[in-house]
């Protein structure tokens, strides 16, 4: 079985793809590898870091240093080692670190393991794990930003620091990894380091940046080499078949022809919905003649879904209502089970007041149980059209046809008069002048009396007299 923090490597690196470009590989190894890199400042590299790669492709590239990390022949060198571990820390320096998702390469440098395992992460020297334990101790306190790497690995007194503990990290990081699938902890990187490496030759980078392009890059279709793992296989065994002696069996006709009848006239429009909808665009811009509108409500009332299909949207219905109220009726009574009559009523209630409105919503108070809401509405629109239109003559019009449609929903109990008494009351005094106006508020009078609870106020003819 793997130690704890192998197995925290292999869930880690397992279950992400880590392929860089091209362009991303070229400027992480000329970060890694370069003389001039290893002379210049930590600062500095961050700087270079940063600018090279956003923060969307840190993790790639930190997948790819771990990479590095364990092959030994072709990262040998300490300064390397040791701007690949600052980079590791650097890219995540502003969150937790048990957050940081190359903590547990951390965990494993700086436990002591008792044997190499199987590309597990290769030992560093002690002047490495001081440099580390400084950056996870003492990341804002130490000066380590102005040094170069070359100063870190060649001074011989780099202060030490105290051993870091980091159970409770370790801890932290097993939390993690128990919430992940069992089989992506499970496995191997197809990517194996060289066991016995070949020193007396030297380090080639030639030989290294050739070697980490057919890794770390993808040839062709195949994906690159560093992403791919072995895997143990999920074997999923098939369900054994359920029988009993009650189960239910399948029976297959046993007659092989069977002719397939097409209804040829699915999806045909009909002649009379065709003419229909051409009687409706009609309708809208002016009045049917009394046949046409006799012959349109006959096709609605034989076929009441037919209202569905003849081209009327809410924003038609004031058109409609203004050239041909008859038809309006009679498609809105169609509409009253659709859930878009809401609409229709909204565009009823906004539309300019006019002598054909009042005779639909009329029609339509005795016909069907209409919302008292929608009922309240349209009173309201029609009190302020009369207030406030300038006319004269048409204002009167408006005003006698209004309170006639008040008195028969009063009459007819369609409305509560007491919800808009002090409303309705308030436009009858108003234009008292009217003989309408007048018969209405003593209506309201009557009706308040009846009531058992009399309102105050003066009656249309004392204010004439007045």
């Amino acid at each position: 079985m793997l130690p704890q923090t192998d197995r925290l490597l292999a869930g880690l690196f397992q279950c992400y793809e880590m392929a860089l470009t091209s362009l991303e590989q070229t400027s992480l190894m000329q970060l890694l590898t370069d003389d001039y890199t290893a002379n210049i400042s930590f600062e500095a590299i961050t700087v270079q870091f940063h600018t090279a790669f956003p923060k969307s492709s840190h993790f790639n590239v930190g997948s790819s240093i771990v990479l590095l990390l364990q092959q030994p022949d072709l990262f040998p060198e300490p300064v390397q080692r040791l701007i690949a571990l600052f980079l590791l820390y650097e890219m995540y320096k502003g969150e937790p670190l048990d957050s940081n998702p190359f903590s547990p390469v951390f965990v494993h440098l700086l436990t002591p393991s008792v044997e190499a395992k199987l590309n597990s992460l290769p030992p560093i020297s002690h002047t490495e794990k001081v440099f580390l334990t400084h950056l996870l101790t003492y990341p804002t306190q130490w000066d380590s930003y102005q040094l170069t790497p070359f100063q870190v690995v060649s001074s011989k007194d780099l202060e030490a620091a105290h051993v870091l503990d980091i159970s409770s990290l370790s801890i932290n990081l097993a939390e993690k990894m128990s919430q992940l699938p069992q089989i992506c902890k499970s496995g191997m990187s197809c990517v194996v380091a060289n066991a016995d490496p070949v020193t007396s030759t030297g380090y080639d980078q030639a030989t290294v940046a050739k070697m980490l392009q057919l890794l770390m890059l993808p040839q062709g279709d195949e994906k690159a080499v560093m992403t791919n793992h072995f895997r143990p296989e999920f074997i999923r065994e098939p369900p054994p078949l359920h029988v009993c002696d009650d189960e239910l069996l399948w029976i297959n006709p046993e007659e092989p022809d069977f002719q397939i009848l097409w209804d040829k006239s699915l999806c045909l429009e009909s002649s009379a919905g065709v003419e229909l909808r051409k009687k409706i665009a009609k309708a809208f811009k002016n009045a049917l003649l009394p046949a046409q509108q006799h012959q349109l409500l006959e096709e609605l009332q034989k076929d009441p879904k037919l209202v569905y299909h003849i081209g009327l949207t809410p924003a038609k219905l004031p058109d409609l209502v203004e050239h041909n109220p008859l038809i309006a009726i009679e498609v809105l009574l169609n509409l009253m089970q659709s859930n878009q009559i809401p609409e229709y009523f909204a565009e009823l209630v906004n539309m300019r007041m006019s002598v054909h409105s009042l005779e639909v919503v009329n029609r339509l108070t005795t016909a069907v149980d209409l919302p008292q809401e929608f009922i309240h509405l349209y009173i309201n629109n029609c009190i302020q059209t009369c207030e406030t239109i300038k006319d004269k003559y048409l204002q009167n019009r408006l005003v006698r046809l209004a309170c006639v449609f008040l008195q028969s929903l009063i009459r007819n109990k369609i409305i509560n008069v007491q919800d808009l008494f002090i409303e309705v009351q308030a436009f009858c005094i108003e234009f008292s002048r009217i003989r309408e106006a007048a018969a209405l508020f003593r209506l309201l009078k009557t009706m308040d009396h009846e009531s058992g609870s009399p309102v105050g106020g003066s009656t249309p003819e004392s204010k004439s007299s007045k």
